[in-house]
């Protein structure tokens, strides 16, 4: 079974969600839905109020409600209670809200969005695109970006292809790719940034992901040529995949006369109503 984490917004608001592959449904975070339709300075306390009565009340959905492991504000992954379509349809009904109705409308249209995508994956980066230019980054960036995601996924599957485990294993060659260009973790990276549960790769500028691309794009690659087998021989070539994308970012840094590497974050230019197309 595989579980995807995603963020979506409604009216500008985040909604932790979960899609998990083998019911082909989506989870949502019941506190982030609650922040949604109350505004409550303290959606967690709300949560817990209503769904302390609703038990008393004998309702049946709460009592079937999951919890699952969702990024939390201290970048900390923490079981949070998350409720499928069905079951946030009916907990709706007993949150007093104007917004009820357009963000049942909203629920839906993801639901729907999902079985699309599924059918034709080039509507999940049609979708991408729209996200990314409503949260204002510019076209130059997206390309860049979106360009990133495909490496990414090859570089994965090849991963997957030799015997890789998902999970620790990638986050392991992932950092060594990341420390053999940049000279950081992603760990470190994030904090070089002052990030915290951002996504690195949504804060790197156009210099940093070109280099972050190739260097993903040569591991992949010097993979497929060798055939390595399982984490340890892949980590001989994640380490020449990013030192490849070194020599890359040293020649640039010689020209230039400064470092690439830079402490910028979306944050700082992603303004509302901001109109210049700076890149990131």
């Amino acid at each position: 079974m595989t579980k995807k984490q995603a963020i979506k917004l409604f009216e500008e608001k985040k909604v932790r969600t979960v899609w998990d592959d083998e019911q082909e449904k989506w989870y949502f975070s019941i506190v982030d839905v609650c922040d949604v339709l109350t505004d409550s300075a303290n959606p967690q306390t709300y949560w817990r109020v209503l769904k302390n009565r609703l038990k008393k009340e004998g309702n049946e959905t709460v009592t079937n409600c999951n919890a699952l492991k969702l990024l939390a504000a201290d970048g900390k992954m923490r079981l949070t209670d998350v409720a499928d379509t069905e079951q946030l349809f009916r907990l709706i009904q007993s949150i007093p809200s104007p917004k009820a109705e357009p963000f049942k409308q909203w629920m839906a249209q993801v639901a729907s969005q999902r079985i699309d995508q599924m059918q034709d994956p080039e509507k999940s980066i049609d979708q991408a695109i729209v996200d990314y230019k409503r949260l204002g980054y510019s076209d130059a960036w997206i390309n860049q970006r979106i360009k990133s995601i495909e490496v990414r996924k090859e570089l994965t599957d090849e991963w997957q292809r030799t015997g890789v485990h998902e999970g620790l294993e990638y986050a392991s060659l992932t950092d060594i790719i990341t420390r053999e260009w940049s000279g950081f973790t992603t760990k470190q990276y994030k904090h070089f940034k002052g990030l915290k549960k951002e996504n690195l790769r949504d804060n790197m500028t156009n210099l940093e992901i070109a280099l972050n691309i190739l260097a993903e794009a040569s591991t992949t690659e010097l993979s497929k040529q060798r055939n390595p087998k399982g984490y340890k021989q892949q980590t001989k070539v994640a380490k020449e995949g990013g030192s490849v994308a070194k020599a890359a970012r040293n020649q640039l840094e010689s020209k230039l006369g400064r470092s690439i590497i830079s402490d910028s974050k979306a944050s700082d230019y992603l303004l509302p109503n901001n109109e210049d197309e700076t890149t990131c």
